[in-house]
């Protein structure tokens, strides 16, 4: 069962691959004028997904990088955050889903769940304004920093034994990942709810690797397509993290044997913090400003 799966991780990634590469065949031209020098992203693409491979939520760090940097228009973000992740994510679901025991049934169901959910998703965030998704990201770099959080100060389970799921628990994975792969394409990341959920359900805490990597390395390809197939994603930004991005990950899984993450957990949850409230708070007061003008234009 394992075999096949790794089979079909190839064949989806393959035909994502195929479309990326038609599609930045035929845009030429508007890759080359996208913002972002060579050097920086590589080095960028190849540090990100380092840290993604430990855990460390790759559209978080994205998303306050490429914001700051100002790489990508806010529309855009989510389907850059979710086409750039693809080629690393595969790599790390291949490394993971053939090292850790994981039962294939439950595998299986989480998948399809997120799957589902990454397929009926974009259909909705390309036609969202810009401000709605800006809040729609504040809140999910909120939301991951809650998570990081709540796990350091022992607030939420810190996971069981289990490698499989039955019943009722089997049914609230399925649907909590069906949320997540929509979530995933306004900019939302999968990584820390999908870890939250596996360890609340009292399974192993190496399994959320396995799950949540195998979820998207399948979910977030379909979704992908979708924005690329729209044109609703950063071609550059794309392009260096689906090459660039496979070293940190190759770094991370075979060079790497052991890292403390913990110290970088604060640092992450801290810049997370005040990323996520910086940004709504931005956002609520143009918002805010905004209704003053109209106001004072319809005194007059």
């Amino acid at each position: 069962m394992a075999t096949a799966i790794l089979a079909l991780i190839v064949i989806i990634n393959g035909i994502f691959v195929f479309k990326l590469v038609q599609d930045l065949r035929k845009n030429k031209s508007e890759l080359e004028k996208e913002p972002g020098s060579n050097i920086f992203l590589s080095i960028s693409s190849a540090v990100i997904f380092f840290f993604s491979t430990f855990g460390v939520s790759d559209f978080a760090i994205s998303t306050i990088l490429y914001r700051k940097k100002k790489l990508v228009s806010d529309k855009k973000l989510p389907g850059t955050l979710n086409a750039q992740c693809v080629i690393p994510v595969a790599v790390m679901a291949l490394a993971y889903i053939s090292v850790i025991e994981v039962s294939p049934v439950t595998l299986i169901v989480c998948i399809v769940a997120q799957i589902i959910g990454a397929y009926i998703g974009p259909r909705f965030v390309v036609k969202l304004d810009p401000k709605v998704i800006r809040r729609f990201i504040s809140v999910g770099l909120l939301v991951a920093t809650a998570f990081i959080l709540a796990g350091k100060f022992n607030l939420v389970p810190s996971g069981g034994t289990e490698t499989a799921l039955t019943g009722g628990k089997l049914v609230t994975a399925a649907v909590a990942l069906f949320i997540f792969g929509a979530l995933n394409n306004i900019g939302i990341g999968s990584y820390a709810l999908t870890m939250a959920t596996i360890y609340a359900l009292g399974m192993n805490p190496a399994v959320a690797f396995p799950i949540m990597m195998g979820a998207c390395t399948f979910s977030v390809p379909v979704g992908s397509m979708e924005f690329i197939k729209f044109g609703e994603y950063g071609r550059k930004i794309t392009l260096f993290a689906s090459t660039f991005g496979v070293i940190g990950v190759l770094v991370a899984v075979y060079l790497v044997k052991g890292l403390d993450v913990a110290m970088i957990q604060w640092v992450v949850a801290a810049i997370l913090l005040y990323s996520g409230l910086s940004m709504l708070v931005n956002e609520l007061k143009s918002s805010s400003k905004k209704e003053e003008n109209e106001q004072l234009v319809a005194a007059k």
